[in-house]
């Protein structure tokens, strides 16, 4: 079994260090290949040649560099199916649900196509006598993205594609769990005519973070995952000078008032709670209707959709959702359900039920999956984990509220705020309620509230950390600098040396 490598300078790349790490098949429980760990020489050798090839990627004008992002657009469509199998076997996720996955990351890198209008500088003339200001965004130089396994295209994307747009080279740290497509779209990057060396990857884990920390060199560092990580990466990055784009958890809400059609509410819950199994920053794991008629009827519609839902392998077309990312993750789901009964909410479906035993797939036993049945909530109250903590698996907790004052208190109120919905057929209802969230995105009638690559994507509270969102014109600002020039041509006027402070008139 040949090991899953590092890619740097335009190829595979073994370095120095014999640390593995297993990848397995979470439909399956197998190992399915194994990944090279990087030392912390390994990520500082990686870096040198970002280091090297930057200058030149740079000095090309952004028109020409966004050449090469068009065609690697192209390329990625082109193996669109090749790269959704990987992340469906490494990760979990469906097929389909991965085809999604990789299309979220190209829509950032189609509006990294007007880099050239993103990238301009502003001029003013004749702010004094002879005088001109004008401003240039330049590169930082090497940037660093640090991200998660459950989006293992779309986030390496969504920090790639503005980074090298700007002009920056970029150093990928991908998640190790499911490190393949990440290497396989650094190969396309290349194919489609970037420059060896603009953008390397490579595998590790704390010891590649910190190395990416402690580099003189990164000049940025992108991270999404857990708050703790976040925060740790974020208080790194202050202490070293560099700036710092960190996401962590979520708990995102969904409000259901009396008027909102309950059917198609149902239906948007299901498929925004069980999604990808749960494992979406973005996933609605906790819906409050408002007054008991609301909640009563919701929990029926629920409780008819929920147990129909097919679990299965990932590559299965009928599957709803597939296995957690590892054995691990379903533990720490399972022994979060098994506390929320013992805390005295209502466990009306309880996924820890599902029997995969017998269950195939094309021959292969699905056994030893990770599958979590899909659990379902009702009377959750917030002292209790399964409402304060991300669960991150595929529960939804319903927490009863008799107004929309308390209903909105409770998102507010949570540690997190990176998504909220709220369904209803009231305009004036759904205006107030958008501008009286703490939460970064809001969803009206929608249950998954991620902006159009166009607009920038960002949590507030503990779910973010830094001045500046991904994607949208938010990422062209954290990718550059901002250098002012105030520029005066001589002339024979020279009144001698001026010892005050200028002042333009």
């Amino acid at each position: 079994m040949s090991p899953i490598k590092h890619y740097v300078d335009g190829k595979a790349w073994e370095g120095t260090s014999t640390a593995t790490q297993p990848v397995l098949n979470p439909s399956t429980g197998q190992e399915q290949a194994e990944v090279l760990l990087a030392s912390k020489d390994d990520v500082d050798a990686v870096i040198a040649s970002a280091e090297k090839a930057q200058p030149g990627w740079a000095a090309q004008n952004p028109q020409k560099r966004v050449r090469v992002i068009m065609e690697w657009i192209r390329l990625i469509h082109k193996n669109m199916d090749e790269l959704a199998e990987t992340l469906s076997l490494q990760h979990g996720k469906t097929f389909e649900d991965a085809k999604g996955d990789v299309q979220r990351g190209v829509d950032v890198l189609e509006f990294c196509l007007g880099a050239p209008h993103q990238l301009k500088g502003e001029y003013s003339t004749g702010v004094g006598r002879g005088i001109d200001t004008y401003s240039l965004r330049q590169p930082l130089g090497v940037v660093a993205g640090i991200t998660p396994f459950n989006f293992p295209a779309m986030i390496p994307l969504w920090k790639a594609g503005p980074a090298l747009a700007s002009g920056n080279a970029f150093v990928l740290k991908p998640s190790e769990r499911d490190p393949s497509v990440p290497v396989r779209l650094a190969e396309l990057f290349l194919e489609a005519g970037g420059p060896e060396g603009v953008f390397n990857v490579v595998h590790g884990g704390k010891d590649a973070v910190d190395a990416i920390l402690d580099s003189d060199t990164i000049r940025a560092v992108g991270f999404v995952g857990s708050t703790p990580i976040a925060q740790y990466i974020y208080t790194r990055c202050a202490e070293t000078g560099k700036r710092a784009q960190c996401f962590g958890g979520a708990k995102n809400h969904a409000i259901v008032l009396p008027d909102a059609d309950i059917d198609a509410t149902a239906d948007a819950l299901v498929g925004a709670a069980f999604g990808s199994a749960g494992e979406r920053c973005m996933a609605l794991s906790v819906v409050v209707p408002v007054g008991q008629e609301t909640a009563d009827r919701l929990r029926e519609a629920l409780k008819e959709r929920i147990p129909s839902l097919k679990v299965g392998h990932s590559l299965d077309p009928e599957a709803d959702y597939g296995p957690l990312v590892t054995q691990d993750a379903k533990d720490r789901v399972e022994r979060l359900i098994g506390e929320g009964v013992d805390a005295g909410a209502d466990l009306v479906c309880d996924g820890r039920e599902l029997d995969m035993s017998s269950a195939e797939f094309k021959g292969d036993s699905l056994a030893e999956g990770f599958f979590s049945g899909p659990s379902f909530f009702d009377h959750v109250t917030p002292d209790m984990s399964i409402y304060t903590e991300e669960i991150f698996g595929p529960v939804l907790a319903m927490v009863r509220a008799e107004t929309l004052e308390e209903a909105i208190s409770y998102p507010n109120d949570h540690v997190y705020g990176n998504g909220v919905a709220i369904f209803t057929q009231q305009g004036g209802a759904a205006r107030d309620f958008a501008t009286a969230i703490n939460v970064g995105m809001v969803g009206i009638n929608v249950p998954i509230p991620v902006p159009i690559a166009y607009h920038t994507f960002g949590g507030w509270k503990a779910s973010g950390f830094g001045d500046l969102n991904q994607h949208g014109p938010d990422a062209f600002r954290f990718y550059t600098k901002t250098k002012t020039v105030t520029s005066r041509w001589p002339d024979d006027s020279s009144t001698g040396p001026q010892f005050t402070m200028p002042v333009m008139n």
